[in-house]
């Protein structure tokens, strides 16, 4: 899907994340590790977690397959009676979030200290004005996704992120007194100039379309139920273990969310990315009876396996010695002290083991997907939240803990995932090649613990590049299925 979009597209969406790093950045300059960092990130992030829990990835699983045997006419119909479904959902669920936003700002950030409980409610009620917008958002870019509008898609993102940063400068120049209102009219005007921008795309699109007629079919409840759950469950985790983590008190919320965003980008443009360019090889090749076509989707999802795993070890020894490095580039500035950034950059090295299980985690999805035998990483994914609820029964707040139980909770969706491939999944995996990326991973990581000391930021990140250069030639050496894959 990718590669069709061009070079422009990618560029866009790695803009996108860069951008969206950035952001981050920004904000901890202007607040730190401080309450209103916590309060920060709970109302910028808060809407588009709950439309991509809700909404964002089910949409796609649902409305695509269903698009792709519409007529233009139809199409436009069914979208017109979603998009009224999710208005009214998003203006209900404002409303209760508006009623109910201090239990709600208490559960999703408990560490706060009490002064600063009204700026937390206050900041959700802004949340709750950019709900409908973010909701009716995520429709649209599922609709350019199916015209293949890749730009527009993705060059939404920048316009969200551009309008953010510039919030977020101007509370740092401006706004000190009033940093809710200034973050709420630059959280609200990015949902709107979002929809401005891909209200336009659709009308590029649709120049030719005529008024529709004829009411077509959407999909049943429990395909709606499932697409959910296979996309949302996902992103509820790590947000669970960041609610958790905020329990121990002021900033600890935000410090989690920065140590996150350490893996988060390797994750999303290597590691995931991968698995959605593989999803289309292995769903055609499944799409056609007979043991050849098996066969055929086998090799692909080899091929996949063995590039996502070498990703993902790549950039977990980048984080083991870059971390600091990595950390004092993006959020070390402003008002960030340089205890905070070290735990930052502590808890990000914890969490780059976990790159390993999502990375497995990530193609075998797209093999069920092509399936649609999803249904046991979803309990999989749905027992690890219970998991962390039960660590928060358990007062289990401290970051690096939490880091820990998230990389063993991975190990075990990806243990339930793989054996969910078939009677025998280890036909599956390329063993050489993802021996050989882990055994160069773990020469490193000792390298680096034997010979640990501090170094400078250039250093730092030019140690990051070395030791994931290493891990990808070594595995390049020695994998045909990584040589083949990239070939292609």
């Amino acid at each position: 899907m990718f590669l069709k979009a061009g070079a422009l597209s990618l560029a866009l969406l790695l803009a996108s994340r860069l951008l969206g790093l950035v952001r981050e950045s920004a904000q901890a300059a202007a607040f730190g590790t401080s309450g209103m960092a916590d309060v920060a990130v709970l109302m910028l992030t808060l809407p588009d977690w709950l439309v991509g829990v809700m909404a964002s990835g089910g949409l796609a699983y649902a409305l695509l397959p269903a698009w792709a045997l519409q007529t233009r006419q139809q199409r436009a119909n069914s979208q017109r009676r979603v998009a009224r479904v999710l208005l009214a959902a998003g203006a209900l669920l404002a409303v209760a979030l508006i009623l109910l936003r201090h239990p709600v700002a208490a559960w999703l950030a408990s560490g706060l200290p009490a002064e600063l409980a009204p700026m937390a409610g206050s900041a959700l009620v802004w949340s709750a004005m950019a709900l409908p917008a973010a909701l009716l958002a995520s429709l649209w870019s599922t609709r350019l996704q199916h015209d293949s509008d890749f730009v527009g898609m993705y060059g939404a993102n920048l316009v969200v992120n551009v309008t953010l940063i510039l919030s977020i400068v101007a509370v740092g120049l401006w706004g000190r007194q009033s940093p809710v209102l200034w973050l709420g009219l630059g959280l609200v005007s990015s949902m709107a100039l979002r929809l401005g921008w891909l209200w336009l795309r659709q009308q590029r699109a649709a120049a030719d379309e005529a008024e529709a007629a004829g009411i077509a079919a959407l999909p049943p409840p429990p395909v709606w139920l499932w697409a959910a759950l296979v996309a949302g469950l996902p992103l509820t985790l790590p947000i669970a273990a960041r609610s958790i983590a905020s329990t121990q008190g002021a900033g600890a919320l935000a410090t989690f969310n920065y140590a996150w965003k350490l893996v988060e980008l390797p994750l999303i443009l290597a590691i995931q990315l991968v698995a959605t360019l593989a999803l289309p090889a292995i769903a055609r090749a499944f799409a056609q009876p007979g043991a050849a076509a098996r066969a055929q989707a086998v090799v692909a999802a080899r091929g996949a396996f063995a590039l996502a795993w070498a990703l993902a070890c790549a950039a977990a020894a980048a984080l083991l010695v870059g971390a600091p490095a990595v950390a004092q580039l993006l959020f070390g500035w402003g008002r960030m002290d340089s205890t905070a950034l070290a735990r930052i950059a502590q808890w990000g090295m914890t969490a780059a083991w976990g790159l390993l299980p999502q990375a497995l985690i990530a193609v075998a999805m797209a093999v069920l997907a092509s399936q649609r035998r999803l249904k046991l990483t979803v309990f999989a994914y749905a027992a690890a939240l219970g998991a962390l609820g039960v660590a928060a029964i358990l007062n289990l707040g401290d970051g690096a803990a939490l880091m820990r139980l998230l990389n063993l909770l991975f190990c075990g969706i990806a243990t339930v995932s793989l054996a969910a491939l078939g009677p025998a999944p280890w036909k599956w995996l390329p063993w050489r090649p993802m021996a050989v990326s882990l055994t160069a991973l773990l020469l490193l990581a000792a390298a680096q613990a034997w010979g640990a000391r501090a170094v400078s930021l250039p250093a730092g990140l030019g140690l990051a590049a070395l030791f994931a250069a290493l891990v990808m030639a070594s595995t390049w050496a020695a994998s045909i299925e990584l040589r083949e894959t990239l070939r292609r």
